[in-house]
């Protein structure tokens, strides 16, 4: 009979609990949002990992832990690697804390200040997080293109940049503009 596969436990009690520590000492910070809390969403198994986001009232963050150490690819810390998802390649961050272990993250908000209340940076964090796995999120060559495209000559110059912010808050978002932050004029072209 072979031998299971040595899995490590899902990290959401413990990452909760090390942010909750944190969190008492980030509270006098500007970057600190109280409406917000501590809270480790939808971690579930993903590629030998523990995939999910990490909620705090200062950052909302994908997050990725070991959970089958022989797969575990470790990563230095503030070194870079990017993951391929259904909705495009993303790049994440290693970290480690004595509380936590080794780990890496993808900062989806910082600061979170635009959020309100804690159930609707929930559901964002959950939203976000089930994009990535929609393959009708990922950018595609022609989207690409289009975007590196110079305006004809003669054409009219570009809005500035707050009439620009305004027509994407005005525009329809799609779950794409959603998951890369386009709304508010993000278009890291180094994720996609």
């Amino acid at each position: 009979m072979p031998d299971p596969i040595d899995t490590l436990q899902d990290p959401a009690g413990r990452l909760d609990a090390a942010y909750r520590a944190v969190a008492t000492r980030m509270r006098a910070l500007d970057v600190y949002n109280p409406a917000l809390e501590v809270e480790a969403i939808g971690f579930a198994p993903w590629e030998g990992s523990w995939l999910g986001v990490m909620l705090t009232p200062w950052f909302m963050n994908l997050a990725l832990l070991p959970r089958e150490p022989a797969r575990w690819l470790p990563l230095a810390v503030g070194a870079k690697r990017h993951y391929a998802f259904p909705a495009g390649r993303y790049e994440f961050v290693g970290a480690n804390d004595a509380a936590i272990g080794e780990f890496q993250v993808c900062s989806l908000f910082s600061p979170l200040h635009e959020f309100t209340d804690h159930p609707t940076a929930r559901l964002v964090a959950t939203l976000a997080r089930e994009a990535l796995f929609d393959p009708a999120n990922a950018e595609t060559p022609e989207a690409l293109s289009a975007e590196l495209t110079p305006a004809p000559q003669g054409a009219a110059a570009a809005p500035g940049p707050l009439a620009q912010l305004e027509a994407r808050l005005d525009a329809p978002m799609s779950k794409r503009d959603f998951l890369r932050a386009r709304f508010i004029g993000g278009n890291d072209g180094d994720r996609g």
